[in-house]
């Protein structure tokens, strides 16, 4: 399985905001995908946040499933310093009572004197632009379908003394977990040019076939598919759906988009590709992984520096 990676220049940038402007902060948002909370969450951020109260806001979970999205609010209900709440960003109730969370967690805060400073974070698309206009109620940041819209830091006055500082939505520089990868790459949060469709396609349809075998039968009206290799899966979806080149052959490429685009509409049904139980799972055993790298990424700078000084100099003229 290979690693999917994409950190583009500006998110250095975002990691440097972030760190300066935390500094001030009084609460921190995590915005995440509810459809992916474990792989959404951004690593980075429990270093550069440096135990600053944490919300963890479940976005767009009415595209998700709500029996695991419990299981997700639980979770982070359970961790020290944070809250959980799941809602849709485009629903204005809801959306009102971050406001209400950020007191809970930050009593001292409020008032002309003492203001709420608030940070909003997030990985890209992920919906933390239409949620800012939400609580405004006017357009105050740009919004878009692709990963990577906002690229300055953007402050929002709430209230007269709450003040929301929006991020350009950041991953990490290097993802350890590879079925976080995939994941990400189904709901939109890594751009196009960083992942292979087919491959993304082939490891959504295997959670699909695994966890949701109902939803995807239905939708693609094919029989048995829990039986099914994920290629086969994938080649009779190009069938069904008529993805075809040459009259027979299977457009790969056309039935992998269609795999992709029916997953992020929601067509399909209510899907949520991670539980915090299998997430734990897959972090351990990249961590692992991680960790054997750099034991040999150690020895193998070990050797070179040691045959470099075995190296005799020229001698002199």
């Amino acid at each position: 399985m290979a690693m999917i990676q994409w950190f583009p220049g500006h998110m250095h940038l975002t990691q440097k905001a972030i760190a300066e402007r935390i500094k001030a902060i009084d609460v921190v948002i995590e915005l995440l995908d509810a459809r992916l909370p474990g792989s959404s969450a951004n690593p980075m951020l429990a270093t550069l946040t440096q135990g600053k109260p944490a919300l963890k806001v479940l976005n767009k979970q009415d595209l998700a499933d709500p029996e695991r999205t419990a299981l997700w609010l639980a979770h982070y209900n359970a961790l020290p310093g944070t809250r959980a709440i799941a809602l849709d960003a485009s629903v204005s109730a809801p959306a009102k009572a971050l406001i209400a969370a950020c007191h809970e967690l930050a009593p001292n805060r409020g008032g002309l004197a003492k203001p709420m400073r608030v940070l909003i974070c997030g990985i890209p698309n992920v919906g933390k632009s239409t949620l800012i206009n939400t609580l405004a109620g006017k357009r105050a940041a740009k919004t878009g379908d692709e990963a990577g819209v906002t690229k300055l830091e953007q402050r929002i006055a709430m209230a007269p003394d709450f003040y929301l500082y929006d991020t350009p939505g950041m991953l990490w520089p290097r993802i350890i977990v590879a079925k976080s990868g995939y994941n990400l790459a189904a709901s939109g949060a890594v751009g196009r040019n960083a992942f292979d469709e087919q491959e993304v396609a082939l490891e959504l349809l295997d959670t699909l076939k695994t966890h949701y075998p109902q939803l995807l039968a239905a939708r693609f009206k094919i029989t048995d598919v829990a039986a099914m290799t994920d290629e086969q899966a994938l080649e009779a979806i190009g069938r069904q759906r008529g993805a075809l080149q040459g009259g027979k052959a299977v457009n790969w490429q056309k039935a992998a988009e269609i795999v992709i685009y029916d997953f992020r509409s929601a067509v399909m049904g209510r899907i949520t590709l991670e539980t915090p139980e299998e997430f734990a799972r897959w972090l351990a055993a990249g961590q692992t992984l991680d960790a054997q790298r750099q034991l040999k990424k150690d020895a193998i700078e070990l050797d070179r520096k040691i045959r470099f000084k075995q190296v005799p100099r020229p001698a002199s003229r």
